[in-house]
C-alpha cells in the first residue's frame, strides 16, 4: 500500500506572487517549475524536506472548466476553498517575529495550546496557514 505522501496541492491567483510569498517571505524553496504547456507545474517545499512538495496551482483547465474555476477564484479570495498547510517549527515566537518582519500579516499571534505554542495566517490568496512549536 502506500508508504509517503509526496505532494499536496493549494490554489493561488498569482504563480509569480506566491513564489514571492512562500519563498520570499516564508522561505521555503522551489523544488519544481516545468511548463507543461497547458498548465504551470510549480511546487515549493521546506528546506531540507524535499520529499513533501506543495503545488502552488492556478484554478483552471484542464481540470475544470473557466466558469467552475471563476467560482474556485472567487471561493478562494474570500478564504473559502478549504486551502490549508500546517508547518512545526522549533521556535514560534521567533519564526512569528521573524515573518512579521517581513510583512507577513497574521490572523492568531503565538499562542498557548495544550499541544504546544501556535500562530495562524493566510496567504496573499486567502489560503490558511499555521505553525506550531510542538510541546516537548
Amino acid at each position: 500500500m502506500f508508504n509517503a505522501i509526496t505532494h499536496s496541492q493549494i490554489y493561488v491567483l498569482d504563480q509569480d506572487e506566491a513564489l514571492d510569498f512562500y519563498v520570499g517571505k516564508l522561505g521555503l524553496e522551489v523544488k519544481s517549475d516545468i511548463d507543461l504547456g497547458f498548465m504551470r507545474w510549480l511546487t515549493v517545499n521546506v528546506p531540507d524536506a524535499p520529499d513533501r512538495e506543495i503545488l502552488l496551482e492556478k484554478p483552471g483547465g484542464p481540470m475544470m472548466s473557466e466558469e467552475t474555476a471563476q467560482q474556485v477564484r472567487e471561493l478562494l479570495t474570500k478564504g473559502a476553498t478549504g486551502g490549508h498547510l500546517f508547518f512545526s517549527t522549533d521556535d514560534c515566537r521567533k519564526t512569528y517575529e521573524t515573518l512579521l518582519a517581513k510583512g507577513v500579516e497574521f490572523t492568531q499571534e503565538p499562542t498557548e495550546q495544550p499541544y504546544g505554542i501556535d500562530a495562524g495566517l493566510r496567504d496573499p490568496f486567502g489560503n490558511s496557514i499555521r505553525f506550531t512549536q510542538p510541546k516537548a
